[in-house]
């Protein structure tokens, strides 16, 4: 009896060991489910790398886009342009019918206030009349910085000074003081145009003696000082023209008897000539 029992203690012992070696075969499988999850894994980060460089290759071509020189195709989105409508406002420093200094034309009357369409925009803009040289001129109101306003009756006694003292000619080239006179009165200021009519001017001399181009720009200073000396004085024209040529000592009778006198010899002295 004793053997029999020790034979099925055996067998018992037996199956136990075996139940236990074939536990391992299940981690096996296990370890087979970890690898594909490796797989796995490595596959998300690869797709991930794929994802990354199309972006980039996106990238690039909306860079290639912003060239100006490239025409856009149906497919790709064109820039959205923001337009502005109206021109930033701005207060009116001067009234309608006021008189005005606008540099390059000298003397203008503002006749009304008009609204123009520019490049899809609504400016407001000053409407200049100028008498003197029978044209009309626009000029925005925010940029009615470059108006100025009439000179004061103080300013225009502070001219005639400096139209009576000693003229201030540079040894320079002609050319180079030519330039600097065309500046003066393009600046519009009232008394750079006197420093340029007190320099170009030549008294009683005969005006002949002159070139061209000094007696053009004498003239067109002397324009634009008259129309602001009649307008401030509230006079006429003659009776300005009189103050001015009494500050610069000017005698317009005796320069015309001159010039004839001159040209009369000019001729006698060709008919000889000839002769």
């Amino acid at each position: 009896m004793k053997n029999i029992l020790k034979k099925i203690l055996n067998k018992k012992k037996t199956k136990k060991v075996i139940n236990k070696k074939t536990k391992p075969a299940k981690k096996i499988v296990k370890s087979k489910k970890v690898s594909k999850v490796v797989k796995v894994k490595k596959i998300t980060k690869e797709s991930n790398k794929k994802k990354i460089v199309k972006k980039i290759k996106k990238k690039d071509k909306v860079e290639v886009k912003s060239d100006p020189l490239r025409i856009p195709k149906n497919n790709e989105q064109k820039p959205e342009i923001k337009k502005v409508k109206k021109q930033e406002t701005e207060k009116k420093l001067f009234k309608i019918k006021d008189y005005v200094v606008y540099p390059k034309h000298g003397v203008g009357q503002i006749t009304e206030t008009k609204k123009i369409n520019i490049g899809g925009i609504d400016v407001e803009t000053y409407v200049l009349k100028f008498e003197r040289d029978k044209a009309n001129g626009m000029v925005p109101v925010n940029k009615q910085s470059h108006l100025r306003a009439l000179a004061t009756i103080n300013q225009i006694n502070k001219c005639v000074s400096i139209l009576k003292s000693k003229p201030k000619i540079k040894r320079s080239m002609w050319s180079r003081r030519a330039q600097e006179y065309e500046a003066k009165i393009s600046s519009g200021k009232i008394y750079e145009l006197a420093e340029v009519v007190r320099d170009l001017n030549k008294g009683d001399d005969i005006m002949i003696d002159q070139s061209y181009s000094e007696r053009q720009l004498f003239e067109k200073a002397f324009e634009r000082l008259l129309t602001e000396f009649k307008i401030v004085m509230g006079s006429s024209i003659e009776d300005a023209q009189k103050k001015l040529d009494k500050a610069l000592k000017r005698n317009l009778e005796k320069q015309t008897q001159k010039v004839e006198e001159k040209t009369a010899t000019e001729e006698v002295i060709n008919q000889e000539i000839t002769d």
